[in-house]
């Protein structure tokens, strides 16, 4: 499409052809391996050993004890579970929130490491 400009300010000699044309649509299409990583873990606590942990930090927490000491029972009793896998328990067995258990989760890593060099 072809449009004629012309500008009163400017001489009347002047006029400036402008054209304007839509460009094919594209589609994006993410790569199926960033698909895959999207899509949020699913983490089964039904398994005996998270749901033994789950039920130890509610027992702490029932007690009176703090959270921390809840979250120290169920990192030990899970230590060799994936991190999604024990800041999941530590939500729902040290009622913490997500957040929360994330920097539980690296504070209680960092505090077994320092117990394991003492030993």
């Amino acid at each position: 499409m072809n449009k004629t400009l012309s500008s009163p300010a400017v001489t009347a000699k002047t006029t400036l052809e402008v054209q304007t044309f839509t460009a094919p649509a594209t589609e994006v299409v993410a790569p199926v391996a960033e698909v895959v990583e999207a899509l949020p873990k699913v983490i089964d606590l039904n398994k005996p050993l998270i749901k033994e942990a789950v039920a130890k930090g509610l027992a702490l927490i029932k007690e009176g004890k703090s959270k921390v000491d809840a979250a120290m029972a169920i990192y030990q009793a899970l230590i060799a579970e994936e991190k999604e896998v024990i800041i999941a328990a530590f939500v729902k067995g040290a009622t913490l929130t997500e957040k929360g258990a994330v920097t539980y989760f690296y504070n209680c890593r960092r505090k077994a490491k320092k117990m394991a060099k003492a030993a």
